[in-house]
């Protein structure tokens, strides 16, 4: 196995626990889901670009005789790609103490101010950070509204 095959690998493990921990683990962590949100999807251009420069490295690999090790593990990296980027949809949990945004926990005593901008897009000021929550559904904000305000 070459150095090349081993950095593969790696990436390839790596995609695919986010993958796991993004669809199993976090709906089990810090208690019980009050509400899931599902998030519009971004950088759908960057994930073409890299499939697609994915791609050009398998049809390198098989013209120049390379090792077979080698394409599999470029067509699994291509394949855990196109799930990540198309397939798996982005999502925002709501428990009890706080919220999971991009896989990170968030305390609702963090959130300092919300506001909710013309196109629709949940702005939540953190103590040194935004966050910009695109919801796909526009319904979904008043989910969030009642969740946030009136439950508490």
């Amino acid at each position: 196995m070459t150095l090349t095959d081993v950095v593969l690998l790696t990436f390839i493990v790596l995609l695919l626990g986010w993958a796991i921990y993004d669809e199993l683990i976090m709906d089990k962590l810090k208690g019980k889901t009050r509400l899931t949100i599902t998030l519009l999807r971004r950088n759908r251009i960057d994930s073409t670009i890299f499939v697609g420069l994915v791609g050009i490295l398998i049809y390198n690999n098989i013209t120049t005789n390379g090792t077979a090790m080698t394409t599999w593990l470029l067509s699994a990296l291509a394949l855990v790609a196109v799930y990540i980027s198309w397939i798996r949809q982005p999502k925002l949990l709501f428990k009890n103490e706080g919220f999971f945004f991009a896989g990170v926990w968030i305390l609702y005593s963090r959130i300092k101010e919300m506001n909710l901008s013309e196109d629709g897009v949940l702005v939540m000021q953190l103590e040194q950070r935004r966050l910009l929550i695109r919801v796909k559904n526009i319904d979904d904000l008043e989910k969030i509204y009642k969740l946030l305000v009136v439950s508490q």
